[in-house]
């Protein structure tokens, strides 16, 4: 068997043929999957930018529409009565919680008012919780993602460098000219691993600095109603 035979399947480009395509059909099967597997991710990173960006848009919308409802004088049974009877987050569910806990006890047997102002301060950070929750889903893929991407590609990028090593001392020929095409297929490995790590590390940022400015706009809400509910409260107790 000729030596130079030796890990064709790693070392049969030129260095005149080093296209993108190219280099992932000839590389190492190990390092074909973890190409594959990055770009996999990539395309999650993506569907799932997109998935938020429609989200959040969509949220600051509703808390828009809603302030400017909650704030034109418009009766707070009406505003009930209209968003109870649909499907509602971030501030409308806020509203519809807090107002859902205030007739329960308006309209119990006993009336009683004691504890009212905490029971409706905890059913409203219950509903935060579980807003800002429903906000931060699959942001952990993005984060892990782009802390990971990298060191994954380094993974793909040794390995092919290693076999592409392995192929040259065989063949006993290290010009450049057939040693630069198995680098080049090792450290394509590292470019996918950095194109899906990039956009994700970005997202992550962009999109945990919205959750927090809209869990914040929903705490300062929940403050605000409160305080209506409470003077409310007193009002009706002293009544």
């Amino acid at each position: 068997m000729n030596p130079a035979d030796v890990g064709q399947s790693v070392l049969p480009l030129t260095s005149s043929d080093l296209s993108l395509i190219t280099l992932f059909w000839h590389a190492h099967w190990i390092v074909k999957g973890v190409m594959l597997g990055l770009l996999a991710c990539s395309v999650w990173v993506w569907a799932i930018a997109i998935d938020k960006t429609v989200l959040y848009t969509r949220t600051k919308r509703s808390m828009d529409n809603f302030e400017q409802a909650f704030w034109s004088g418009q009766s707070l049974e009406e505003l009930y009565r209209t968003l109870s009877a649909r499907t509602v987050h971030a501030m409308p569910a806020l509203f519809v919680a807090a107002m859902r806990e205030w007739k329960r006890s308006l309209e119990g047997s006993s009336r009683s008012f004691a504890g009212l102002q905490m029971r409706i301060e905890k059913v409203m950070d219950v509903t935060i919780a579980r807003e800002v929750e429903r906000l931060e889903k699959r942001l952990l893929v993005l984060a892990t993602v782009g802390s990971a991407g990298p060191f994954i590609g380094l993974f793909g990028t040794v390995w092919g460098i290693m076999t592409s090593f392995q192929s040259i001392a065989a063949s006993k020929n290290t010009s450049l000219a057939v040693v630069a095409p198995g680098i080049a297929e090792a450290l394509f490995a590292t470019a996918i691993g950095l194109i899906a790590a990039i956009p994700a590390t970005i997202f992550y940022n962009k999109f945990a600095s919205e959750v927090n400015k809209q869990a914040q706009r929903m705490e300062g809400f929940a403050d605000e109603f409160s305080a209506i509910l409470s003077r409310q409260i007193d009002e009706r107790g002293q009544g």
